[in-house]
Parts: structure tokens; C-alpha cells; sequence
């Protein structure tokens, strides 16, 4: 009985890891199409990697790699990513002002 509660217990955690890196990427997602003045599509983002990968200061962290979709023009999407390790944003490719500025 008493492994059970610890299976669970490992299991809430790490979901509760999972929804909160997952709402955290979608706050960054958001921020990063607003800041760029372009829109962002299906209000969500979706989870693609998870690995475990050494931090700066040589531990080993959880990596998770989301996408979402933007549309500069409304018509077209564009795919842009980001990777948290941990709660840490340490990749992000996706919208940017200056992008915007040369296509307009």
C-alpha cells in the first residue's frame, strides 16, 4: 500500500510539473506574439520533446519543448518554438519585431 502512495504521489508531481512548464510556455508564447504585434493561433501550445539534459551548473533537469502557431498576416502560420528546462526559457524561436517590420 505504501508503494502505491508513493507511485501516485511521484505521479501527481510530475504531472503537475508537466501543466505547470506547459502554462508557463503558453504565458511566453503569448508575450512573444503580443510584443511582435502578430497573432497567435490556437491559444495553446503543444508539447513535442522531453530529455533530460545537464544545466550551466552541471545537474540534470527536465527539458520540455513546446510549439505554437503564429499568423503575421492572418492567412498563413508560421510554427515557433521554445524549450524550458525546468522553469527556465533557454531556446525560443518564433515572432519577432524586427521580422515583422521587414515584411511589412
Amino acid at each position: 500500500m505504501i508503494f502505491v502512495m508513493l507511485a501516485g504521489g511521484a505521479a501527481f508531481g510530475w504531472w503537475s510539473a508537466s501543466r505547470a512548464a506547459a502554462e508557463l510556455a503558453g504565458q511566453l508564447g503569448r508575450d512573444a506574439c503580443a510584443r511582435a504585434g502578430v497573432q497567435w493561433l490556437d491559444q495553446a501550445v503543444h508539447a513535442h520533446s522531453l530529455r533530460l539534459r545537464r544545466g550551466d551548473d552541471g545537474r540534470l533537469a527536465v527539458e520540455r519543448s513546446f510549439r505554437f502557431e503564429y499568423s503575421d498576416d492572418g492567412v498563413q502560420r508560421h510554427i515557433g518554438h521554445l524549450v524550458l528546462r525546468g522553469d527556465r526559457l533557454v531556446a525560443f524561436s518564433g515572432p519577432t519585431r524586427s521580422e515583422i517590420a521587414t515584411l511589412h
